[in-house]
């Protein structure tokens, strides 16, 4: 029964499922009364889905609004539409809407659509105070409260007849912002306002100005009074005194500074008044500022005075500026139009200025550590003027001159500069030296005791003509030095080193080493070096000529090897040579004694092997004839002797030695290569050769 329940159910469900079967044809969002909405102003967002349905049915739909991404309305109805109202619109409404719609499990979007809310409120401004004193500050606020971040402030001071001052501030996360002005000095009545932009659109937007406050301005001092007694126009030697005074409504902090050229020359604090007094001179000409300051107000006030000349600078006058040593020198000091004052000469020094007369006039015998800056000072009426120095130069005469080569040595390498130095050791600089190459001036070179030259041309006839000459302003005049004459060394080239024989030389003789170099200065240091597995030194010797002979005698084995020379002067420059090879043989001698211990027991021993087999070719053959003559006489005795029994005959034993030598003979002379077969086969078997007696 459950299970027919189910069926049943399952069944019914599906049939309420087909009978809600819808689709969404389009969400759309749009904006009443148009996306371009003054400030203020109402405005709707609206929201509308376009759904198709299968049947007639209610369907809910859960609408949500976005607002650059975020969610500001969301609302749930029966009906395809909802509305989103703003009673009042304001700029920070602005921005990009769009909407989603969700209802039985579906969800669709809107496209995005821009709503512009055009103009700012107009902003609200405030001040922390309506009256300040000079010197305070001026604390302003401006807000848009119906406005939202981001804001960009302006405000301003006003002030009659003169441009208003501007503060700008950006808020990045509120809607209001606070700012600081100075209340300066002559700051009386001031106005200030704001107003505030913002970017919408890439457009800037601009508020119109908010209300206007007015804040009062109050004095806590006058203005500073500054006066010069006994008047603003005094003369030289007069007193001069200035006072610089004020009225303080409030006497705490407050403090007067009198200035000159920005120099501070006298100050009081916590009083009215400041004094200062001097005497009068033409520097005391100029203008005067008196300051009063307490907190952050400052008032001032300016004051020229005129110092009228008493008497002008006295004139210092010398009877000469350049003067020899013992020569007499007059100084003279005078006032143009004024005779009436006390005059003194001095010199000029750093530790002191030295005193030497009171007087106008100055006569005296100089010596050169009399050099120096002279002036004379002129007093009336306790000012004291003094004169523009003069410079006197008394000088020394120079000696005469050295010149001499930096280097010490009066020679030059050939390509290498020459440095010249011409001293003189007495004269009272600046003194002028000359150079001279020949009679041609090289160079002029002003200096106190010495000058150097360099000569960067040197060639090899260069041998001579230098000198210098010396002088100052004393009337002696110039001093000339002694010629100096310079060598000049001419740098090794081409080192090469030959021997006698070359190459290959025989033990026990001398060889003959020959150093040379193509050019080169006198006198010339030769090394010959043998190379091994360090530089060996054979020889060194210095000649006062381009190539040097040495000889090694009696060369041994050990001499083979590879030889190379040095050449060097005083250019200090080794060079080097091409190295040889040298190769030490046997002397002919020597090859005959090896030869003859060789050869000899080489022959002796040819000779000894060819004896032994001589001998041994001539000892196997006598066997062999002994026995093959003992078979033929045996036979041939058997012969006859048979014969003799059967003829009767008889022959004697040298009957027998005949025939038989007869026999011999004629079986040698026709034996033929039989023989010599036989004559083999018997010396093969010559361990068993038979007894020749047995024949006999």
């Amino acid at each position: 029964m459950y299970l027919a329940l189910l069926v049943i159910f399952l069944h019914c469900s599906e049939l309420y499922a087909q009978e809600r079967v819808f689709t969404f044809n389009m969400v759309e969002i749009k904006v009443q009364p148009s996306v371009k909405v003054k400030n203020g102003a109402p405005m709707s967002i609206i929201c509308h889905a376009d759904i198709s349905k299968k049947n007639d049915f209610q369907l809910s739909h859960n609408f949500t609004i976005f607002k650059d991404g975020k969610l500001v309305f969301m609302i749930t109805s029966d009906k395809g539409e909802a509305r989103y109202g703003i009673p009042v619109a304001r700029s920070s409404d602005t921005g990009l809407y769009e909407c989603a719609v969700e209802a039985g499990g579906k969800t669709k979007s809107s496209k995005s659509l821009h709503v512009w809310v055009t103009g700012l409120t107009k902003p609200i401004l405030t001040a922390e105070k309506k009256e300040v004193l000079e010197g305070e500050v001026v604390k302003l606020r401006c807000e848009l409260p119906e406005e939202a971040s981001p804001l960009y402030f302006v405000f301003r001071k006003i002030k009659m007849n003169s441009k208003p001052n501007e503060k700008h501030v950006s808020e990045s996360h509120r809607n209001f912002s606070t700012v600081e002005f100075s209340v300066e000095e002559e700051d009386n009545i001031l106005h200030f306002d704001c107003l505030v932009r913002r970017l919408v659109n890439l457009e800037l937007e601009t508020s119109e100005p908010s209300n206007r406050t007015l804040v009062t301005v109050k004095e806590p001092f006058i203005k500073p009074t500054l006066k010069a007694k006994p008047s603003s126009n005094i003369t030289e030697g007069d007193r001069i005194q200035l006072e610089c005074s004020t009225v303080v409504a409030r006497m705490h902090d407050i403090e007067i500074i009198l200035q000159k050229n920005r120099t501070i020359l006298n100050s009081v604090r916590d009083e009215k008044l400041l004094k200062y007094s001097a005497v009068a001179t033409l520097e005391e000409s100029g203008e005067y500022l008196c300051k009063v300051e307490q907190g952050r107000a400052s008032k001032t006030t300016k004051l020229n005075v005129v110092v009228a000349e008493l008497f002008p600078k006295p004139v210092l006058t010398a009877s000469a500026i350049k003067l020899d040593e013992n020569k007499e020198l007059t100084l003279s000091c005078s006032i143009s139009g004024f005779r009436k004052a006390n005059f003194s000469i001095l010199r000029k020094n750093s530790n002191g200025d030295i005193w030497f007369k009171n007087s106008r006039n100055l006569t005296m015998r100089v010596h050169v550590n009399d050099t120096g800056s002279y002036i004379c000072k002129a007093e009336v009426k306790g000012i004291v003027k003094e004169s523009k120095p003069v410079r006197i130069n008394v000088y020394a005469p120079v000696s005469k001159p050295t010149l001499s080569v930096v280097s010490g040595l009066p020679e030059v390498v050939l390509g290498k500069p020459l440095q010249l130095i011409c001293r003189s050791v007495m004269g009272t600089p600046p003194i002028t030296f000359k150079f001279y190459k020949g009679n041609e001036i090289k160079k002029t070179v002003v200096n106190d005791t010495y000058a150097v030259f360099l000569d960067e041309n040197i060639r090899r006839n260069d041998k001579g003509g230098y000198k210098c000459d010396a002088r100052n302003d004393h009337s002696s005049g110039m001093k000339t030095s002694n010629i100096l004459n310079i060598t000049v060394i001419v740098p090794i080239r081409n080192a090469s080193l030959g021997s006698n024989p070359y190459g290959e030389v025989e033990d026990g003789s001398d060889t003959a080493f020959l150093c040379s170099v193509k050019e080169g200065s006198w006198p010339i240091h030769f090394k010959i070096f043998k190379k091994t597995d360090h530089e060996v030194l054979l020889f060194e010797k210095s000649e006062n000529a381009d190539r040097i002979l040495w000889r090694k005698e009696a060369m041994s084995r050990q001499d083979t090897g590879t030889y190379y020379c040095i050449a060097s002067n005083r250019a200090n420059v080794d060079v080097k040579s091409h190295p040889i090879t040298i190769s030490v043989v046997l002397a002919a001698w020597q090859k005959g004694v090896i030869a003859a211990f060789v050869l000899i027991p080489i022959a002796g021993a040819i000779a000894l092997t060819l004896w032994w087999f001589l001998f041994k070719k001539k000892t196997a053959q006598r066997p062999s004839m002994e026995m093959s003559g003992s078979a033929l006489a045996t036979n041939l005795t058997s012969e006859k002797l048979t014969r003799q029994n059967n003829d009767g005959d008889y022959y004697s034993r040298s009957g027998y030695i005949e025939d038989g030598e007869n026999h011999m003979k004629s079986t040698d002379e026709n034996k033929g290569p039989d023989l010599e077969s036989a004559e083999v086969e018997y010396t093969e078997v010559e361990v068993s050769t038979l007894d020749p007696h047995r024949a006999v």
